[in-house]
């Protein structure tokens, strides 16, 4: 696969907990951050330290600009729900996505000289899982 630019990127979100997940608006990034935690099991004698691998976890951000017709990213942060939602690198590869549910956080930010944006982080609520 080429590489792609994000110009064509889109986020789903879902409205309430039970909801489909439908586009966000205007949103200018998002990211996805994937880890494991490491275990210290550094033992007496070992010649340095030794971990193992525990539990994955995702988390990211997604930005833009607010839409004052949704109020999606709002009310997640608020009613402190898990959502669907889906990570889409482009839409013109359709089954290249990142899935799962999610627990949001959202602020709003207006400046005199700018417009006013939204952003928020979240964090997995299921596994976040990647197709293909």
């Amino acid at each position: 696969m080429p590489r792609i630019g994000g110009r064509f990127g889109r986020v789903y979100l879902g409205v309430t907990t039970s909801a489909e997940a439908s586009e966000l608006p205007f949103v200018g990034n998002w990211s996805l951050n994937a880890s494991t935690d490491k275990i210290d099991v550094t033992a007496m004698g070992d010649a340095g330290k030794v971990y193992v691998a525990g539990l994955p976890d995702q988390a990211g951000e997604i930005g833009g600009f607010m839409d004052d017709a949704s109020a999606t990213m709002y009310a997640a942060a608020l009613d402190g729900l898990a959502r669907r939602f889906y990570l889409y690198p482009t839409v013109n590869v359709p089954t290249l996505y990142f899935f799962g549910t999610i627990l949001c956080d959202a602020n709003f930010s207006a400046d005199v000289n700018g417009a006013v944006t939204m952003s928020g982080s979240w964090a997995a609520a299921t596994t976040i899982a990647k197709r293909p």
